[in-house]
């Protein structure tokens, strides 16, 4: 299994070489169920790995002109304090059982790990779908910012980080073009950036939190850069409207796997073990 979890660790930053995004999506699944790591501080572990690659991916973006840094400062800082707070409060807020139905326990871990599988599904929708009708990849005139929208978009993607640990490129992404009215592929390259700045700030509130495993951490995150580097490569000569569909119903599998395995598959906690 771990052999496995380190093809899939390349497969995190291939990921987000070749469509931008997604990586995030299959970061906490490996380090559940390929490397055993409990649900809730794989979701730390997430957001380094994601923040970290995300940075390295941005730098020759940067070069090439496609990082627009007025429109990461201004959608940033929301998702930057949102994430943080989410991080060092909120989750650490949440009892580690959170509710019953009749003899069935919600426990914290499958509350993350739910979540994480419902955001499998809407991410999957967004990539599998049509293009017809998206926004040109060019932009005329001068840039334009619905202020409103963006401060509440960048909030609400701190938040949804925060709490499953996922980038959010796939929300971030058509946010940047509707709101900034940024070309497709600067705000592929704006949004990475972002991810990596509220990932990597988000997870510094976790440190109080949570023993990690740094060695696990250091060697998924060294394999997650090397996959950028190659996604980029691959990304010259692959079609990526075919490939962002192709990982969009993997991602939608993966998504209802999770959900079945956590609904149905996990042994039930008795209520009465409650406080036990």
């Amino acid at each position: 299994m771990e052999i496995l979890g380190y093809f899939a660790s390349a497969l995190i930053g291939v990921s987000l070489g070749l469509i931008g995004g997604g990586g995030s999506i299959l970061t906490v699944p490996v380090l559940v169920y390929l490397f055993g790591v409990n649900p809730v501080p794989a979701t730390a572990y997430s957001l380094f790995i994601v923040g970290a690659t995300s940075l390295v991916g941005a730098v020759p973006k940067y070069r090439e002109g496609m990082v627009n840094l007025k429109t990461a400062l201004i959608f940033g800082i929301p998702a930057i304090l949102a994430v943080y707070a989410t991080r060092a409060w909120l989750v650490p807020m949440i009892p580690d059982r959170v509710g019953g139905f009749g003899d069935f326990v919600v426990t914290k871990a499958m509350l993350m790990m739910g979540l994480f599988a419902l955001l499998m599904v809407f991410a999957s929708y967004s990539m599998i779908r049509s293009d017809k009708g998206s926004p040109e990849e060019t932009v005329t005139g001068p840039q334009q910012f619905n202020y409103p929208m963006i401060l509440a978009e960048g909030a609400v993607v701190g938040v949804l980080t925060g709490l499953v640990g996922a980038g959010g490129g796939f929300l971030i992404i058509p946010a940047l073009v509707l709101f900034s009215k940024l070309p497709m592929k600067q705000a592929v390259g704006t949004s990475l950036l972002i991810i990596a700045a509220k990932s990597l700030i988000g997870f510094t509130g976790d440190l109080s939190h949570y023993q990690f495993d740094w060695s696990l951490l250091g060697i998924v995150t060294s394999l997650a850069i090397a996959g950028i580097f190659i996604g980029n490569r691959l990304s010259r000569s692959v079609d990526g409207v075919k490939l962002k569909r192709g990982f969009g119903w993997f991602v939608l599998v993966m998504g209802i796997y999770i959900l079945v395995k956590e609904l149905y598959l996990t042994p039930a906690i008795p209520v009465a073990a409650i406080g036990h």
